[in-house]
């Protein structure tokens, strides 16, 4: 089994993103209990059930997420909430070897997997990437530390998302861009309705087959919980944001909002 780093090492030295020693003492992740064990539970399946439940459109959308960071080059960027690493990979290909991705999420399986899937695809930039256990709402960087950070499908899973929210800003570099991909929240009857028609009769059924009803009916009360594209614009502008735009994508089903700081 892949070891699982849980502190930014000393290895890598750069002049846009300088390496600091973290301590692994961090305060207990405030986040639902039971969120957080039903992503450990998952984390065996979870890359699989994405591609078959989304026909492999979730990739599309991840890069699109990662291109609207504006992320290049030797950049410094942070994949939030990073399950089991498709963002952070893809951030990995875009800051190159001289970069550095941290990849932060609050459930040990789903870094493991993350991990595992790093050593096995071996490229080289991928060596950039350090995983971290942590909490979004209380993360352990330094102010004005990233150039870029995405969380995909991460935020509504937060309890206290304004502080999640805050918290991106505050590690953001000024000028930098956090971009949030996540289930659409719709206002249209029709879109929300579907949306709700595809879990109970593809999303559930299919991940029944997996022994994961239960863990992927919290879905839909999710969806409904999270907040729409407006709010988001709204919730991010309130954290200190200079500009907020939410993009609705793939029908309305998909939205990503990218915040600017």
């Amino acid at each position: 089994m892949a070891t699982l780093q849980l502190q930014l090492s000393s290895g890598y030295q750069s002049s846009s993103c300088r390496h600091l020693p973290i301590s692994l003492s961090y305060p207990s992740i405030r986040c639902a209990n039971d969120r957080q064990l039903l992503f450990n539970r998952i984390a065996p399946v979870y890359d699989n059930l994405n591609d078959m439940l989304s026909l492999g459109q979730h990739r599309i959308w991840k890069r699109m997420a990662v291109s609207w960071t504006g992320a290049k080059l030797g950049d410094c960027v942070l994949d939030l909430c990073c399950g089991s690493g498709d963002l952070a990979f893809l951030l990995s290909e875009k800051v190159g070897s001289n970069g550095k991705v941290s990849g932060l999420d609050f459930s040990k399986e789903q870094l493991l997997m993350a991990s595992s899937r790093q050593h096995l695809l071996s490229k080289a930039c991928y060596k950039n990437i350090e995983w971290i256990e942590g909490d979004a709402t209380n993360l352990p960087f330094p102010d004005r530390y990233f150039n870029a950070i995405t969380i995909g499908y991460g935020l509504r899973n937060v309890v206290d998302k304004r502080k999640a929210m805050q918290e991106m800003f505050r590690v953001l570099k000024p000028g930098s861009k956090a971009s949030v991909l996540d289930f659409n929240k719709s206002t249209q009857p029709f879109v929300a309705s579907f949306q709700e028609w595809m879990i109970d009769n593809v999303v559930v059924p299919v991940a029944t087959a997996y022994g994961l009803a239960k863990e992927y009916e919290y879905l839909k009360g999710s969806i409904r919980e999270y907040l729409t594209g407006n709010e988001l614009e709204e919730l991010a502008l309130d954290a200190g944001f200079s500009t907020a735009k939410y993009y609705e994508i793939s029908g309305g089903l998909m939205g990503n909002l990218v915040a600017t700081r």
